[in-house]
């Protein structure tokens, strides 16, 4: 049944009855209207449920950080090594070639593990985000890291940047084109044909990065799991 497929969600700004995929749950969404009965909801999810259901489908697994789990960071894989010890005191994490070796006392060190990475993912970005910049005369005042859901950079009209940490799971062309896209909004506050030129020419790999970001973008999702 649909109603087993789907998570009702009342909005109170929604105008129409719609279907969304929260990547990071893991669910679809059905968004209904403050003022809309409920089964004329359901009869629109039940119109969709092929659509529903493909969706759920492709979903990729989940690749939970335990021990042994290769992780593509910034373009290299980085295979994580960990050793619980319940005689520890605390959790210390060295990065050695191609592997991140954990010790701890943890039974489940993803949290920590999460929190380097996110270390990991606001230093390289920061650094593309810098040179991106530079190269057009422009500066930006900060760069910070979040988790979201849907939105994978953010650029504010006083040059603040926001990046979700998962893109660095990324291939490096998709990566870069995120950047390259936020760092033109320096510029363009829009996406005007005129910000689109100046995203391909920051972009090392334009085309690439794009489309991989629309096709694959919800794949990022599945490493780990949401603080």
């Amino acid at each position: 049944m649909i109603k087993d497929l789907v998570t009702v969600k009342r909005s109170k700004r929604a105008r129409h009855v719609a279907l969304r995929l929260d990547p990071v749950e893991r669910v679809i969404n059905l968004i209904v209207p403050r003022h809309m009965p409920l089964n004329k909801a359901y009869r629109f999810a039940q119109d969709h449920e092929d659509w529903v259901k493909k969706t759920l489908g492709k979903l990729p697994e989940t690749i939970p950080f335990t021990h042994d789990t290769i992780l593509p960071v910034f373009g290299d894989k980085v295979r994580l090594d960990i050793a619980i010890d319940p005689t520890l005191k605390r959790t210390t994490l060295k990065q050695c070639d191609d592997a991140l070796y954990i010790k701890t006392y943890q039974q489940d060190p993803a949290n920590r593990i999460t929190m380097h990475l996110k270390k990991i993912a606001r230093a390289g970005l920061a650094d593309i985000v810098s040179d991106k910049a530079s190269g057009i005369g422009k500066s930006v005042k900060s760069v910070t890291i979040r988790d979201t859901k849907s939105r994978w950079g953010s650029c504010s009209q006083d040059a603040n940047m926001s990046f979700s940490w998962r893109l660095i799971f990324a291939p490096y062309s998709a990566i870069d084109y995120v950047v390259a896209h936020e760092v033109s909004h320096l510029i363009h506050m829009d996406h005007s044909p005129a910000f689109w030129e100046v995203c391909k020419s920051l972009s090392c790999d334009y085309k690439n990065g794009k489309r991989w970001m629309k096709e694959n973008g919800n794949s990022l999702m599945c490493y780990g799991k949401k603080l």
